[in-house]
């Protein structure tokens, strides 16, 4: 059974469709788009996927990523806790942008464990160097992925965690084949995307996911679900094993 979120209360909602009534800002104007390596959201999806990439949110609109209100919508921390992460671990922020998520990791991982940021745009990657300088965090390491590119070691990660970033790779097919081969063999892939299912979440259609969809695009790819978590309030979290 899918949980639903009370209804959005009325300054929160008004915020959310002031964004475009997604969680990702509008995307840059034709004068500053070729500054930003974006996935290509012109690429058609195959049909049996059903569904066409959305567009990834530029750097310039980075302050939306640790907005105050993130906390309540999306529970980051509570989220990370049903990942049972531990010292010495390491762990891929698949499209981390600022580190939003990879810094919390860091601290959960420890000095021992070590936490690969990834993103498609350098500017992004960036910013996150600045803030884990201000903050002394030394364990996470910014990477610059690309659309079929990981940019991870082989056999080496633990934990993979894309949150609300799946939904937005032009060739997921492809990329998820490169993530096989940076998980180790016990390796976890994490889904986090918005529920699809729940007209009541505001976000934009082309940013929200139904579980049937993500479940049978990953099994297609290789992965078999293991487990599957409706506690957060706008949000699916699935857990992947690969396949044997």
């Amino acid at each position: 059974m899918i949980v639903r979120h009370r209804s959005v209360r009325p300054a929160l909602l008004a915020l959310v469709l002031a964004a475009g009534a997604c969680s990702r800002p509008p995307p840059p104007s034709a004068s500053t788009a070729s500054a930003t390596p974006t996935i290509a959201a012109s690429t058609p999806a195959p049909r049996e996927r059903g569904r066409t990439p959305a567009e990834t949110m530029s750097y310039r609109g980075a302050d939306w990523l640790t907005r105050p209100e993130r906390i309540a919508e999306e529970q980051p921390d509570r989220m990370l806790a049903a990942l049972h992460l531990t010292p010495g671990m390491s762990v891929a922020d698949i499209g981390a942008g600022v580190g939003y998520h990879a810094l919390r990791i860091a601290t959960l991982v420890g000095p021992s464990g070590r936490v690969y940021a990834t993103d498609v745009q350098p500017e992004m990657l960036t910013m996150l160097r600045e803030e884990s300088a201000k903050r002394g965090v030394v364990n996470v390491v910014p990477v610059l992925s690309g659309d079929t590119a990981t940019g991870l070691p082989a056999a080496a990660i633990d934990v993979a965690l894309m949150v609300d970033v799946y939904h937005e790779l032009a060739q997921p097919e492809r990329f998820l084949a490169a993530l096989k081969e940076a998980l180790k063999p016990d390796g976890r892939l994490v889904l986090v995307e918005f529920r699809g299912e729940d007209p009541s979440v505001p976000i934009k259609p082309e940013h929200k996911m139904t579980a049937e969809q993500a479940i049978r695009e990953l099994e297609a790819a290789g992965f078999a679900l293991a487990e599957r978590q409706e506690f957060l309030p706008w949000q699916h979290l699935l857990i992947f094993a690969k396949r044997r």
